[in-house]
Protein backbone atom coordinates (compact mmCIF):
# COMPACT_ATOMS: atom_id res chain seq x y z
CA UNK A 1 0.00 0.00 0.00
CA UNK A 2 1.41 3.36 -1.22
CA UNK A 3 -0.29 6.60 -0.41
CA UNK A 4 0.82 10.38 -1.23
CA UNK A 5 0.59 11.66 3.10
CA UNK A 6 1.79 9.94 6.39
CA UNK A 7 -1.44 11.44 7.51
CA UNK A 8 -3.39 8.90 4.14
CA UNK A 9 -1.46 6.09 5.45
CA UNK A 10 -2.04 6.61 8.88
CA UNK A 11 -5.65 6.36 8.49
CA UNK A 12 -5.80 3.18 6.04
CA UNK A 13 -3.63 1.79 7.65
CA UNK A 14 -6.07 2.04 10.98
CA UNK A 15 -8.68 1.15 9.02
CA UNK A 16 -7.06 -2.09 7.30
CA UNK A 17 -6.12 -3.29 11.25
CA UNK A 18 -9.81 -2.52 12.63
CA UNK A 19 -11.13 -4.62 9.52
CA UNK A 20 -8.61 -7.74 9.92
CA UNK A 21 -9.23 -7.44 13.70
CA UNK A 22 -13.03 -7.72 13.52
CA UNK A 23 -13.29 -10.65 10.86
CA UNK A 24 -10.92 -12.44 13.06
CA UNK A 25 -12.90 -11.95 15.93
CA UNK A 26 -16.22 -12.51 14.20
CA UNK A 27 -14.24 -15.79 12.73
CA UNK A 28 -12.60 -16.68 16.25
CA UNK A 29 -14.30 -15.23 19.01
CA UNK A 30 -11.03 -12.77 19.76
CA UNK A 31 -7.51 -11.67 18.26
CA UNK A 32 -4.46 -10.28 18.94
CA UNK A 33 -1.79 -7.82 17.61
CA UNK A 34 1.48 -7.34 18.15
CA UNK A 35 2.82 -3.50 17.71
CA UNK A 36 6.27 -1.96 17.25
CA UNK A 37 7.47 1.46 18.95
CA UNK A 38 9.14 4.33 17.62
CA UNK A 39 7.58 7.78 15.84
CA UNK A 40 6.16 6.15 12.97
CA UNK A 41 3.20 4.13 14.19
CA UNK A 42 1.98 7.46 16.45
CA UNK A 43 -0.51 8.63 14.29
CA UNK A 44 -2.00 5.08 13.09
CA UNK A 45 -2.22 4.28 17.51
CA UNK A 46 -4.75 7.50 17.52
CA UNK A 47 -6.66 6.33 14.57
CA UNK A 48 -6.78 2.61 15.84
CA UNK A 49 -8.08 3.45 19.63
CA UNK A 50 -11.20 4.33 18.88
CA UNK A 51 -12.27 1.68 16.49
CA UNK A 52 -15.68 0.35 16.86
CA UNK A 53 -14.36 -2.96 18.02
CA UNK A 54 -14.65 -5.29 21.00
CA UNK A 55 -11.50 -4.34 22.64
CA UNK A 56 -12.15 -6.57 25.74
CA UNK A 57 -11.82 -9.62 22.95
CA UNK A 58 -8.17 -8.22 21.83
CA UNK A 59 -4.92 -9.28 23.24
CA UNK A 60 -2.09 -6.44 22.44
CA UNK A 61 1.78 -7.13 23.13
CA UNK A 62 4.91 -5.37 21.74
CA UNK A 63 7.20 -7.26 19.26
CA UNK A 64 10.02 -5.36 21.21
CA UNK A 65 10.90 -3.43 24.48
CA UNK A 66 14.07 -1.46 25.65
CA UNK A 67 15.11 -2.80 28.60
CA UNK A 68 14.02 0.94 30.26
CA UNK A 69 11.01 1.13 32.89
CA UNK A 70 7.45 1.54 31.47
CA UNK A 71 7.79 4.91 32.53
CA UNK A 72 10.63 6.04 30.52
CA UNK A 73 10.47 8.41 28.00
CA UNK A 74 11.90 5.16 25.38
CA UNK A 75 9.77 2.73 26.82
CA UNK A 76 7.57 0.84 23.82
CA UNK A 77 5.27 0.05 26.56
CA UNK A 78 4.43 3.85 27.59
CA UNK A 79 4.83 4.33 23.76
CA UNK A 80 1.42 2.05 23.29
CA UNK A 81 -0.08 3.36 26.62
CA UNK A 82 -0.29 7.26 25.46
CA UNK A 83 -1.52 6.31 21.84
CA UNK A 84 -3.18 3.40 21.48
CA UNK A 85 -4.38 1.65 24.63
CA UNK A 86 -6.84 4.87 25.55
CA UNK A 87 -10.55 5.51 24.67
CA UNK A 88 -12.59 2.31 23.21
CA UNK A 89 -9.00 0.37 22.90
CA UNK A 90 -8.16 0.52 26.85
CA UNK A 91 -10.19 -1.97 27.22
CA UNK A 92 -8.09 -4.72 25.64
CA UNK A 93 -6.05 -6.99 27.26
CA UNK A 94 -2.46 -5.77 27.05
CA UNK A 95 0.93 -7.79 28.26
CA UNK A 96 4.33 -5.81 28.14
CA UNK A 97 7.69 -7.21 28.38
CA UNK A 98 9.81 -5.71 30.44
CA UNK A 99 10.40 -7.09 34.15
CA UNK A 100 11.97 -6.18 37.00
CA UNK A 101 15.08 -8.12 36.16
CA UNK A 102 18.37 -5.44 35.57
CA UNK A 103 19.35 -7.78 32.49
CA UNK A 104 17.17 -8.58 29.87
CA UNK A 105 18.27 -11.74 29.85
CA UNK A 106 17.24 -12.73 32.87
CA UNK A 107 14.05 -11.59 32.28
CA UNK A 108 13.17 -13.89 29.31
CA UNK A 109 11.44 -16.73 31.31
CA UNK A 110 9.21 -14.21 32.46
CA UNK A 111 8.56 -12.60 29.91
CA UNK A 112 7.72 -15.41 28.01
CA UNK A 113 5.31 -16.88 30.68
CA UNK A 114 3.28 -13.44 30.17
CA UNK A 115 3.76 -13.76 26.58
CA UNK A 116 1.56 -17.22 26.49
CA UNK A 117 -1.47 -15.71 27.67
CA UNK A 118 -1.79 -13.37 24.14
CA UNK A 119 -3.94 -15.46 22.01
CA UNK A 120 -1.79 -17.32 19.25
CA UNK A 121 -1.56 -17.30 16.29
CA UNK A 122 -1.22 -13.66 16.07
CA UNK A 123 -3.77 -12.07 14.10
CA UNK A 124 -0.92 -8.90 13.24
CA UNK A 125 2.26 -8.27 13.76
CA UNK A 126 2.68 -4.46 12.80
CA UNK A 127 6.26 -3.97 12.47
CA UNK A 128 8.53 -0.77 11.84
CA UNK A 129 12.51 -0.40 10.19
CA UNK A 130 15.22 1.65 11.04
CA UNK A 131 17.72 2.89 8.72
CA UNK A 132 20.38 0.08 8.90
CA UNK A 133 17.48 -2.21 8.29
CA UNK A 134 16.66 -3.81 11.08
CA UNK A 135 13.69 -4.35 12.38
CA UNK A 136 12.03 -5.49 15.94
CA UNK A 137 15.26 -6.16 18.04
CA UNK A 138 17.29 -7.52 15.40
CA UNK A 139 20.10 -5.35 14.85
CA UNK A 140 22.80 -5.90 12.17
CA UNK A 141 25.63 -5.81 14.94
CA UNK A 142 24.16 -7.87 17.81
CA UNK A 143 26.25 -10.90 18.85
CA UNK A 144 23.38 -13.11 19.14
CA UNK A 145 21.43 -11.82 15.60
CA UNK A 146 22.08 -15.82 14.23
CA UNK A 147 20.00 -17.05 16.97
CA UNK A 148 16.90 -14.10 16.47
CA UNK A 149 16.98 -14.90 12.85
CA UNK A 150 17.09 -18.82 13.06
CA UNK A 151 13.67 -20.24 11.52
CA UNK A 152 14.07 -22.73 13.54
CA UNK A 153 14.37 -21.33 16.67
CA UNK A 154 12.27 -22.37 19.62
CA UNK A 155 11.84 -19.50 22.06
CA UNK A 156 9.71 -16.43 21.06
CA UNK A 157 11.96 -14.07 22.71
CA UNK A 158 15.10 -13.24 22.74
CA UNK A 159 17.39 -10.49 24.66
CA UNK A 160 19.51 -7.71 22.25
CA UNK A 161 22.48 -5.46 23.10
CA UNK A 162 21.96 -3.87 19.80
CA UNK A 163 25.63 -2.20 20.00
CA UNK A 164 24.54 1.11 17.46
CA UNK A 165 21.47 2.01 19.57
CA UNK A 166 21.21 2.83 23.39
CA UNK A 167 19.48 0.31 25.87
CA UNK A 168 19.45 -3.57 25.95
CA UNK A 169 15.99 -4.93 24.02
CA UNK A 170 14.46 -7.90 24.56
CA UNK A 171 12.40 -9.12 20.98
CA UNK A 172 10.33 -11.76 19.35
CA UNK A 173 12.20 -13.89 17.63
CA UNK A 174 11.85 -14.19 13.32
CA UNK A 175 9.54 -17.61 14.18
CA UNK A 176 7.67 -15.89 16.18
CA UNK A 177 6.87 -12.73 14.03
CA UNK A 178 5.93 -15.17 11.01
CA UNK A 179 3.45 -17.20 13.72
CA UNK A 180 1.37 -14.30 12.71
CA UNK A 181 -1.37 -14.61 10.18
CA UNK A 182 0.43 -11.67 8.52
CA UNK A 183 2.68 -9.27 8.88
CA UNK A 184 2.45 -5.80 8.04
CA UNK A 185 5.84 -3.42 7.44
CA UNK A 186 4.87 0.72 8.09
CA UNK A 187 7.65 2.90 6.90
CA UNK A 188 7.62 6.22 5.82
CA UNK A 189 10.65 8.47 3.94
CA UNK A 190 12.50 8.21 0.69
CA UNK A 191 15.63 7.04 2.78
CA UNK A 192 13.55 4.05 4.15
CA UNK A 193 12.53 2.88 0.74
CA UNK A 194 16.07 3.12 -0.66
CA UNK A 195 17.13 1.11 2.09
CA UNK A 196 13.95 -1.61 2.11
CA UNK A 197 14.70 -1.94 -1.86
CA UNK A 198 18.40 -3.37 -1.33
CA UNK A 199 17.78 -4.88 2.43
CA UNK A 200 17.87 -8.72 0.13
CA UNK A 201 20.87 -8.24 -1.63
CA UNK A 202 22.90 -6.47 1.39
CA UNK A 203 21.17 -9.33 3.59
CA UNK A 204 19.62 -6.79 6.44
CA UNK A 205 17.81 -8.40 8.85
CA UNK A 206 14.65 -7.12 7.26
CA UNK A 207 15.04 -9.24 4.12
CA UNK A 208 14.24 -12.22 6.51
CA UNK A 209 10.75 -10.93 6.83
CA UNK A 210 10.34 -9.63 3.27
CA UNK A 211 11.89 -12.23 1.25
CA UNK A 212 10.07 -15.33 3.34
CA UNK A 213 6.95 -17.11 1.72
CA UNK A 214 5.64 -18.49 5.18
CA UNK A 215 3.61 -15.74 6.18
CA UNK A 216 1.74 -13.33 3.84
CA UNK A 217 3.12 -9.82 4.29
CA UNK A 218 2.57 -6.09 3.07
CA UNK A 219 4.18 -2.91 3.09
CA UNK A 220 2.66 0.14 3.64
CA UNK A 221 4.54 3.28 2.97
CA UNK A 222 4.16 6.89 2.45
CA UNK A 223 7.34 9.44 0.78
CA UNK A 224 6.38 12.18 3.73
CA UNK A 225 8.16 11.33 7.18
Amino acid sequence: METTSREALDEALANYISEALQAEIQREGDASLAVSGGSTPKGVFRRLSNAPLDWSKIDITLVDERWVPPDHADSNERLARENLLRGRAAAAHFVGLKTDHADARDGLVEASEGLASIRRPLTLTILGMGGDGHTASWFPKANNLADLLDPSGQQALGACDPVTAPHQRITLTLPAVLRSREVLLHIVGTDKRRVLESAAAESLPIAHVTEQTQTPVSIWWSPDD
